[in-house]
């Protein structure tokens, strides 16, 4: 079993206050957990209206098979327009 970890910090420029900072985040949250299969929860910024922390998580019985899922949620953070990804960490157990 591997299991792949993403921290993601990302930037809304857009955003003016939490409320709108939360339905962008809720957004990226459900069309992640749609698109790939994987865990994801704000873990970090709550209280500030322009940055966000999100961990997300897969769980699959080949490494390769995690990496590839991994890659394609980085991908798909890239190309988000209402968020910038400022920064990205994955680690693999």
């Amino acid at each position: 079993m591997v299991v792949g970890v993403v921290s993601a910090r990302l930037f809304i420029r857009s955003s003016r206050s939490l409320k709108e900072k939360r339905q962008v985040v809720n957004s990226l949250k459900e069309r992640l957990r749609a698109k790939f299969n994987v865990s994801v929860s704000e873990v970090k910024y709550q209280n500030e209206h322009q940055i966000a922390g999100l961990g997300v998580a897969t769980v699959g019985s080949d490494r390769s098979v995690v990496e590839k899922t991994i890659q394609m949620v980085k991908m798909f953070l890239e190309g988000q327009p209402q968020a910038t990804l400022s920064g990205l960490e994955c680690e693999y157990y």
